[in-house]
């Protein structure tokens, strides 16, 4: 069967940690959109595995596949796969051969359009993301199957290599160096397939995944970002260059829509809001420079809205895993939960950081948007629609800081119980059961109510 792990907020909602909690059951993890911008941390006998394209599961002696809607930068995955044999792991990664490479002209022009952009930023990691699915849409990329056929490699980098050379030097006026050197990026990738090749880890991934499923075991399948980085169902254009979503598993493995549907779609839900770059976020709480709109450091909010951010930020470490940057934080934003529970249809929820609020007097939810004068329950479809939305706030009572190891191992009921309270309102709101609630940042600090997989 399949497990579909998605984000439903805008990204690091601990997606790594509930695919390594479920992990002991799957047999075979693979990611199935994003590259090595989606940072998660995985934490194993005590050791913690920072990864940004290696699948979490691999750190378990999983079987991790790069699906085909995922972009790879080779320099990248064997540098993770290196650092994992160096601490005496032997990763086990397969990478579909229908997946788009990333060049280094793609990061390039990634820090070049960024900065062209402005006010359009979306904030990117700049590793190449964007360009590389641009170059997938407009039928001039690079796959990994490419690397292994010297002739055909050569061939597609003759044709775009010009192009993009001619758009950094002519349309934005930057010089070039190695990363748009025929000859240079030839060498460097025809040596990349050749260790993929050595190495045997190219698949048609659609065949490996429905073959491994067909012979009786248990497939999961990781989304990475979130549902609101989404870049159909976003907030566009601060969104990826992908979908994050549920309907991105099956397009992005090859496995058919049934396939995943007979399975279950688990959707991760961070107990309040976080996120890395720009664009409106009503619940927001005090403000980050450069990626709060309108945001004045001089002014902020208020002294105790500041506080308070502060202290959610520096409790939930939320710091980019990938960039070190600030996270924007903030309440829960319900309407963004149903649209991602609408867009997912999930069949059960995982929710973490719960023990970031405790202490707090009051917890606070935007349970709804006042939109244009009329009361909306969940989210627009555009972003200048959302950005005129203003949070109405549902106010629950907090619960205390307790020894959360002990909640772990002895059950939800141990819970404090208003905690428990602001659980089953999600649970309610998105008409799904909370299979799993994460109260630190270890495996063993979870609270385990279901298992997808029983």
């Amino acid at each position: 069967m399949t497990v579909t792990i998605v984000g439903s907020q805008l990204g690091d909602e601990g997606k790594g940690g509930v695919v390594d909690l479920y992990g002991d059951a799957a047999d075979v993890v693979a990611r199935y959109q994003g590259g090595d911008n989606a940072g998660h941390t995985v934490v194993h006998d005590g050791t913690k595995y920072k990864l940004s394209l290696v699948p979490s599961g691999a750190v378990r002696g999983k079987v991790g596949v790069l699906g085909n809607g995922c972009v790879v930068n080779p320099e990248t995955l064997f540098d993770e796969i290196d650092t994992l044999r160096e601490r005496g792991l032997e990763p086990d990664v397969r990478v579909a051969e229908r997946a788009h490479v990333i060049l280094p002209y793609h990061r390039a022009l990634d820090g070049i359009e960024e900065e062209e952009k402005e006010d359009l930023a979306a904030g990117t990691t700049k590793r190449g993301i964007g360009p590389t699915y641009e170059d997938k849409a407009g039928r001039r990329g690079v796959r990994i199957g490419d690397l292994l056929d010297p002739d055909t490699l050569r061939e597609r980098l003759e044709y775009v290599v010009p192009q993009k050379k001619a758009l950094a030097e002519e349309v934005f006026d930057k010089e070039t160096g190695e990363a748009f050197d025929i000859d240079h990026l030839y060498e460097t990738y025809r040596e990349y397939g050749e260790r993929l090749a050595e190495e045997d880890m190219t698949v048609d991934c659609g065949t490996f995944l429905q073959d491994r499923i067909d012979a009786g075991e248990n497939v999961m399948l990781e989304g990475a970002q979130g549902t609101s980085l989404d870049i159909d169902h976003g907030v566009y254009p601060y969104v990826t260059s992908s979908n994050p979503t549920a309907g991105g598993a099956t397009v992005g493995t090859g496995l058919g829509p049934t396939v995943i549907g007979d399975g279950e779609v688990i959707g991760i839900v961070k107990a309040y809001l976080s996120r890395v770059g720009t664009g409106p976020l009503p619940t927001e709480l005090g403000g980050v420079e450069d990626q709060t709109p309108d945001y004045d450091a001089d002014e902020g909010a208020n002294a105790d809205e500041e506080e308070l951010a502060t202290y959610i930020r520096d409790e939930g470490g939320e710091y980019g895993t990938v960039t070190g940057r600030p996270r924007r934080v903030g309440w829960l934003d319900m309407p963004m939960l149903r649209h991602a529970a609408r867009a997912n249809g999930f069949t059960g929820l995982a929710v973490n950081h719960i023990d970031v609020l405790s202490g707090l007097d009051t917890v606070k939810v935007g349970h709804s948007y006042e939109f244009d004068g009329e009361e909306t329950f969940t989210m627009p479809p555009t972003t200048e629609q959302w950005g005129r939305c203003e949070a109405t706030f549902k106010s629950f009572d907090g619960w205390p800081a307790v020894d959360w190891a002990a909640v772990a191992e002895d059950g939800y009921e141990a819970i404090p119980e208003n905690a428990r309270t602001y659980l089953e309102y999600i649970s309610d709101e998105l008409d799904a059961p909370i299979y799993a609630v994460g109260v630190g940042p270890g495996r063993e600090e979870t609270v385990v109510v279901e298992n997808p997989y029983e």
